[in-house]
């Protein structure tokens, strides 16, 4: 497992997603961490998978499939959408991606290989997206689904609101 790198903002501070940091930095972290991740569970990052993990690392954003298309179609990788969706379902699968279902795109995770439960921050201005730490958030959950009997088998949290450069823009 990944232990967290105190001096990358990105993989100390979830909110770094919201504020100036070193973010090749986070990105070439996340990158290391997903080919060690492949190796070890004997998958492979082909050329496709790595680049649309490279084009979700660009910036704290997630971005939809057809999105993803446009950016390999234009580097030559393809124009027909399996080719996005196989890479994209790939990296969910293990682990590397998450799907921001409000917004129906995909974000890289930041913590791949760590077990976490996150939260998804997603600022209804400008798009950026947070992946917090929601194990707080899913204890509590589990809990009160424990007091009717109900199992909790899968939950994602994403919260809506502004992010802090949105919020002093008067968004």
């Amino acid at each position: 497992m990944h232990q967290r790198d105190d001096d990358c903002p990105g993989c100390a501070d979830p909110g770094a997603a919201f504020a100036a940091h070193d973010h090749a930095h986070c990105a070439d972290d996340v990158l290391a961490r997903a080919d060690a991740l492949a190796a070890r569970s004997g998958v492979r990052l082909t050329p496709v998978r790595r680049r649309v993990l490279e084009i979700l690392l660009e910036n704290h954003r997630a971005i939809g499939a057809y999105d993803v298309l446009k950016r390999l179609a234009a580097e030559g990788f393809g124009n027909q959408p399996p080719v996005a969706y196989r890479a994209l379902e790939f990296l969910t699968e293990q682990g590397l991606v998450h799907r921001i279902r409000r917004l129906n795109a995909f974000m890289a995770c930041m913590h791949p290989g760590e077990d976490h439960a996150p939260a998804f921050l997603i600022c209804r201005a400008c798009d950026a997206v947070a992946e917090a730490h929601g194990a707080p958030v899913r204890a509590a959950l589990n809990k009160a689904a424990a007091e009717v009997g109900f199992l909790v088998e899968r939950a994602t949290v994403e919260a809506l609101g502004l992010c802090p450069a949105c919020r002093e823009a008067g968004a």
